[in-house]
């Protein structure tokens, strides 16, 4: 154990506590959940993208033993829309049926619900559920979307617009004019699943007695599943609980609701019995927010001397054909983002939400900051080649000088601290980048196609507040509650931690509850890389109102003045007097029997504390990958990968680098092979895992990671996010490589997923 203010708890390369459950098959996700006499729903899905409902006919999966009920949109009445996140001003909202009728605005939406004593009979039965569809005509791309003539996707917006965010600052035309180099790309961000290993689920039970809803949901954020249900069911929120077991994988898409929660919830309290839906891998591909689809087109200018003066772009997001809870998200991200870690003065860019007929689109691990972070790399990679500049030495003459933190952003964001050059520096230290380059001309001269790539990275992260109850109970246990609410990162082993170090205990000592509205402190969720800057905050702040609390205790205790007692390991002892110390157990048992209590003081042991800090925390890091391309195949191989990561204060190295190994898999599943495919309508045509894929294992290459701390002044802890990481400065890295390995056969830009026929087709074409 170790006092506060010694070399504790935080910073140790701990063991994850909850992993043992998990690895021995005990966990308890939503499917495993069992609640006697619950009943199964299924759901009957448009095929189509777009198309006219003429009839539906119910009738047959009615009669089939074992089906409870059919539920119609005739059947639901009025329900409240759906609350979304961080809309633009303007943003159109159209309407979000919980089942169509009328009209379908996207493959996979719902348009009927079976209730069944099985999902195996509910499941039949959705399926004998008659629709008759007069198909309509779609569009599923964005710039499509918004041309003249294309469908009209929603009856709110005529010309597809959802919604437009912009940043303009300085003089930009004037610094596009007076340019002595200008340098122009357009990139295409492919659409992906979020994949988690377990897919989205929902239990709900209607207690009639006493008027609760209790629902299980494999979300990412309980207390906006709970405030939604209420809203849009017209229920007590005070008696809606909602509680996220073990959840298997997030990364955003589970930020809900979605309509199945909202329909569970309904349909359990309408039938008086508890209900249960569980998607397939088959839906979770196809109704599950998909992320990413942005085309952008960036334009740097560039004085002589190869300094950046201004920025423009202008983006395109497809949004779908009904909102995301997270939608704002990705398009302002990418727009604000955009100048990533340079000097930039002068900027016009805009962002466009358009609606297509497709699967919504919303966060996903990163929201928008990979997608900006991906133009400016490429960007500036572009304007080296075109100055016949080494990309690292552009990169230097315009990277924010350490002295100017904290620093304001033209699109107006305060990166609060930071240290790029230092950065960049020390990654190519690490990876030999001189060595690297000599080693290229010389394996170019052989006949080899290889290629070095770098790639420096902003990533934003603790937006909002967060809380946490801090309880050390009459034993001396101490119980840390946070709003946080986990799907994989460890919160139970890092936030152990925090509190053991403020408190003077063993984290063995420190219960630490999250994932259920009930008794909990209202909170926010686990989302944007926020939770140990925001989360564990607010539970270190709460420890240390209860560790003050307790020191004036243990001065009653004690007889000793209040200034002469300190924190030792496991409690509290006397300035100058190594004998007298008093324990935690001791003190707890003081603060709840009551009596004696100094003046002033009352019972208990206990205390909330809501974090809201000035403003976002901006980790930052920077890759450098060198690569081999093979000629006949075009199968690229990574043969170095060499990545230094700022996020800060580090609680433990152990889970950080889990997070950014993880973070790398799925930025590395960008890069070579995942892409949701659609046709032009928006029909799903890579909807199963034979034909959307995603990386094993052995796919994903090592890493050679190391962290650089410089900490944030915007929390007590100095912590920064860390979870994107690897989903922003992967792609462009990689991407960077490949095009410098191709560039002697006049390749200039790929867009992604690198696969072997795509590199290999474009080495082909230059032959």
């Amino acid at each position: 154990m170790h006092a506060p203010g010694t070399a504790g708890w935080v910073g140790r390369p701990m063991r994850r506590r909850e992993d043992r459950a998990l690895v021995t098959g005990r966990g308890r996700f939503v499917d495993d959940l069992a609640v006697a006499g619950v009943l199964h729903m299924a759901l009957t899905r448009s095929p189509h993208a777009h198309a006219r409902i003429r009839s539906l006919d119910a009738s047959a999966a009615r009669r089939m033993p074992g089906v409870v009920a059919v539920i119609t949109p005739e059947d639901l009445g009025p329900i409240g829309p759906v609350p979304l996140m961080r809309l633009a001003p303007g943003t159109v909202i159209p309407e979000y049926p919980l089942l169509a009728a009328g009209i379908v605005r996207a493959q996979g939406v719902p348009v009927a619900a079976v209730v069944a004593e099985s999902s195996y009979i509910a499941t039949d039965a959705a399926e004998r559920i008659g629709v008759d569809y007069e198909p309509l005509g779609g569009v599923a791309d964005p710039d499509g979307a918004l041309a003249a003539g294309a469908p009209q996707v929603v009856e709110a917006s005529r010309d597809n617009r959802a919604l437009a965010v912009a940043w303009r600052h300085g003089d930009p035309d004037r610094a596009f004019r007076e340019a002595a180099h200008r340098v122009t790309l357009t990139v295409q961000q492919q659409r992906l699943c979020g994949v988690p290993l377990e897919p989205r689920g929902a239990l709900a039970r209607w207690d009639a007695d006493t008027g609760e809803l209790t629902v299980w949901t494999s979300t990412q954020a309980p207390f906006r599943i709970r405030s939604s249900l209420a809203r849009m069911l017209g229920l007590d929120e005070a008696r809606v609980r909602v509680i996220a077991p073990d959840v298997g994988g997030g990364f955003g898409v589970k930020g809900g609701p979605y309509r199945e929660e909202v329909l569970v919830a309904w349909v359990a309290r309408r039938l008086g019995r508890p209900v249960k839906w569980v998607s397939t891998r088959a839906e979770d591909l196809l109704t599950t927010n998909h992320g990413r689809g942005g085309r952008s087109t960036g334009e740097l200018a560039l004085d002589a001397d190869g300094r950046i003066t201004g920025l423009r772009a202008r983006i395109r997001q497809p949004l779908g054909s009904s909102l995301a809870v997270t939608v704002g998200g990705t398009p302002q991200n990418h727009g604000r983002c955009l100048p990533g870690s340079y000097l930039v003065e002068h900027v016009d860019i805009e962002s466009v939400g358009v609606f297509t007929t497709t699967p919504p689109v919303g966060a996903y691990r990163g929201a928008g900051r990979p997608e900006a972070a991906f133009l400016i790399e490429r960007l500036v990679d572009e304007a080296a080649r075109s100055l016949r500049l080494d990309p690292v030495e552009l990169r230097r003459r315009n990277l924010i000088p350490r002295e100017r933190f904290p620093f304001k952003t033209a699109t107006g964001q305060v990166y609060d601290s930071g240290d790029y050059a230092g950065l960049l520096d020390g990654t190519l230290a690490t990876a030999g980048y001189a060595s690297l380059r000599r080693a290229q001309t010389a394996r170019r001269e052989q006949g080899e196609v290889v290629g070095v790539g770098v790639a420096v990275y902003v990533e934003p992260s603790g937006l909002g507040w967060e809380s946490g109850l801090v309880r050390v109970e009459q034993t001396g246990a101490v119980l840390a509650v946070t709003g946080s609410s986990a799907h994989g990162q460890g919160h139970e082993t890092t936030f152990a931690q925090i509190v053991a170090d403020e408190l003077g205990v063993a984290p063995e000592a420190v219960t630490v509850r999250h994932g259920d509205t009930l008794g909990a402190p209202q909170g926010i969720g686990t989302f944007g890389s926020r939770s140990v800057a925001l989360g564990g905050s607010a539970l270190a702040l709460a420890s240390r109102d209860v560790r003050e609390k307790a020191r004036g205790l243990a001065a009653s205790l004690l007889e000793a003045g209040a200034g002469d007692v300190v924190a030792v390991d496991g409690g509290f002892g006397v300035v100058g007097a190594p004998g007298r110390v008093v324990s935690w157990a001791r003190v707890a048992e003081f603060a709840y029997r009551g009596a004696g209590l100094p003046p002033g003081a009352e019972p208990g042991l206990e205390a909330t504390r809501f974090f809201s800090p000035e403003g976002e925390v901006w980790s930052a890091g920077a890759f450098v990958v060198s690569v081999r391309v093979d000629r006949d195949t075009g199968t690229v191989t990574p043969e170095r990968i060499v990545w230094v990561d700022d996020a800060g204060t580090i609680v433990n190295p152990l889970l950080a680098d889990g997070q950014l190994e993880g973070s790398l898999a799925q930025g590395w599943g960008q890069v070579m092979m995942e892409a949701a495919v659609l046709d032009r309508d928006g029909h799903l045509l890579s909807g199963t895992l034979m034909d959307y894929a995603v990386p094993r294992a052995d796919d994903v290459p090592h890493a050679e990671i190391g962290h650089a701390h410089t900490p944030s002044p915007r929390n007590p802890l100095g912590a920064k996010g860390i979870g994107e990481a690897g989903t922003i400065g992967i792609p462009p890295a990689m991407v960077n490589a490949v095009v410098d390995a191709l560039s002697p056969f006049g390749v200039t830009h790929l867009d992604m997923p690198l696969t072997p026929e795509k590199v290999w087709r474009a080495l082909s074409a230059t032959r």
